[in-house]
């Protein structure tokens, strides 16, 4: 067994070489002359005159989400809009800053080895909380509210969207009601998956004591309206439409925050919200601007707004769906049991799904739909450069010549002439590809649409309305997590610099299914023990190098098996008004995640 003496310095060595190759992976890049997309760390109008300061003094602030938000529960919604939205209202422990390095948010200081914060074992972490912390209604945050919020989520009935967070978590338990001491089931080089980023706040126990496991989808006043720790409090929720927040009159900082609202809108789509922030001046802050790069320069231009960008974990990728999501079906539509995976019948196929990576080329896409906010990508895991890996770079190469042979060597031909090949068995290779509403993914979509069929392969297209496809309503048919169609399109990230929890989405037990409301995070429900195998073994790892490299395998088992099929890895690309200061961009955390600091300049 490792000596305690050379964990420890195995992983303070860890943490510096992260934190240094860090820098360079947030570096901005400059925008390439015949693009002009700007770029920049997120830092607004540096220049203007502050106006009043104190408590409510700004007025409102508008927020524009395309992506309308449907619930402010992350917990119960995977999408980003989601976690954002609830991020203004719901706080973790700690937060990860634009540099990556985690800050105390709840709690007095982020526990380490050598403040004594995390055990020499790595068995376990003690976080000490704030004791001057109320929540929104004027009661008392304590560590019960810890403990809760951990039994909430790992309840196995609840399907909670961050479970993988609670990799090797055995115990929640409160030492006092300021200390909070969370032990693992095994060795954890990098403790802080519970708690930790806006994936994984702290709900109030006495707000959501009824709302455990099957009951979590049904507590509907606390999913939309829940009380928090941060600067502002739900007044007004409409989902897939606008929330109103108004200061939280019991927020720890009492000059804090400047702005009396917060109005965030939803709907349109990403070119209308960034005629808003950038041209027209109507809002603030808007989000997730995937616009053509030369729409986003002559916008810019008008002078109300700048264009803000950041690289880190994002990937626009392929999902491919490894299970039979024939409506014929029924129940079992698209649906996974460990006796029986259901599979599609033609998508298990190996050889398909690297015939229709092998026709995309990923240069075209991200130089015209993306210019300077994205480069042709071929991780699912890009950054930090410490496990980005170099196996997988040939993806970039179209080889339209080489995926039809790859198709006619395995069986896949065109029996009738009408240009669509069939499978062996005589089906015709027809593919529904849906994403959300969103003209860069539509466009990306009628791109591969056309090399598909230079392949042989048919694709029906699809878009789904963001709020309504990013949402969690186990109800409606198309979530992401449904995954009613044979290929869809997405984006998702994690909070912080080390992909650890994220990696476990993949795992068997993550498939999304009706069994967790479909909020499971394995969604293309593709089942590898090789795979689970191996993720186990990055928990138990504790040498940073070699955690490193288990990662850089585990991405290489999805991305060499066409699970996912990497596009594009994308800047965080947002957009803000030349009066709003203060304002951070952050692509390891939610952007909004410094609301409180957010004034306006004059």
């Amino acid at each position: 067994m490792m000596q305690h003496k050379y964990l420890r310095s195995a992983i303070l060595l860890g943490l510096l070489l992260t934190l240094i190759l860090l820098v360079g992976a947030c570096a901005t890049p400059s925008a390439p002359a015949d693009t002009g997309a700007a770029t920049d760390s997120g830092a607004a109008a540096a220049d203007a005159e502050p106006a009043a300061t104190g408590r409510g003094a700004g007025g409102d602030v508008n927020i524009l989400f395309w992506q309308a938000v449907s619930i402010a529960n992350p917990y119960l919604s995977g999408g980003t809009k989601d976690i954002f939205g609830a991020s203004i209202v719901v706080e973790p422990l700690a937060n990860y800053a634009p540099d990556g390095v985690m800050v105390p948010r709840l709690a007095t200081e982020i526990p380490t080895l050598d403040n004594g914060g995390v055990a020499e074992d790595l068995m376990s972490i003690t976080w000490t909380l704030r004791d001057d912390i109320m929540w929104a209604d004027g009661t008392p945050f304590t560590a019960a509210d810890v403990v809760f919020t951990g039994e909430y989520c790992m309840d196995e009935e609840m399907g909670c969207n961050a479970a993988s967070n609670f990799t090797n978590v055995e115990s929640v338990e409160a030492v006092d009601d300021y200390t909070v001491k969370i032990s693992f089931s095994a060795a954890m080089p990098f403790p802080y998956g519970p708690f930790v980023g806006s994936t994984s706040p702290v709900l109030q126990q006495a707000q959501f004591a009824d709302c455990m496991g099957l009951k979590a989808q049904e507590c509907s006043d606390q999913n939309f309206y829940p009380v928090g720790t941060g600067p502002y409090k739900v007044t007004d929720f409409r989902a897939n439409d606008t929330v109103v927040y108004e200061v939280n009159e019991n927020y720890r900082e009492a000059d804090k925050p400047y702005f009396a609202r917060v109005v965030l809108k939803g709907g349109g789509d990403a070119a209308s919200a960034a005629r808003a922030v950038l041209e027209t001046g109507e809002v603030d802050y808007a989000w997730n601007l995937q616009v053509e790069p030369q729409i986003l320069n002559a916008m810019e231009a008008a002078g109300n707004g700048q264009v803000v960008v950041t690289f880190g974990p994002a990937v626009e990728r392929l999902i491919v769906n490894f299970t039979n999501p024939d409506p014929a079906l029924g129940d079992k539509r698209s649906e996974w049991t460990p006796d029986d995976p259901n599979p599609h019948p033609f998508l298990t196929d190996y050889n398909v799904r690297k015939a229709l990576s092998m026709a995309i080329d990923r240069t075209t896409i991200a130089e015209q739909l993306y210019g300077a906010g994205g480069t042709a990508g071929c991780n699912i895991v890009p950054n930090p450069p410490a496990v980005r890996s170099p196996n997988n770079d040939d993806c970039v190469t179209q080889d339209i010549d080489g995926a039809n042979a790859l198709l006619d060597e395995a069986g896949y031909a065109d029996t009738d002439g009408d240009g669509v090949r069939e499978t062996p068995d005589g089906m015709p290779m027809k593919i529904l590809y849906q994403t959300s509403v969103n003209p860069v993914r539509e466009k990306t979509q009628a791109l591969v649409k056309q090399w598909w069929e230079q392949i042989g392969v048919e694709a029906e297209l699809k878009s789904v309305d963001a709020g309504v496809f990013f949402g969690g309503d186990p109800a409606s048919p198309d979530t992401y997590g449904k995954l009613y169609a044979d290929i869809e399109m997405f984006t998702n990230t994690w909070d912080g610099t080390d992909p650890s929890s994220y990696m476990g989405n993949w795992q068997c037990e993550e498939i999304a299914r009706a069994e967790n409301q479909w909020l499971g995070n394995n969604i293309p429900r593709w089942c590898s023990e090789e795979y689970d195998q191996l993720y186990t073994e990055l928990t138990e790892t504790a040498d940073p190098d070699a955690r490193n490299a288990i990662i850089i395998q585990l991405n290489d088992l999805i991305v060499q098996d066409y699970a996912m099929i990497p596009l594009v890895t994308r800047g965080d690309v947002s957009g803000i008004s030349n009066s709003l200061q203060n304002f951070q961009m952050n692509s390891w955390d939610s952007e909004i995640w410094n609301i409180a600091d957010w004034t306006r300049g004059e």
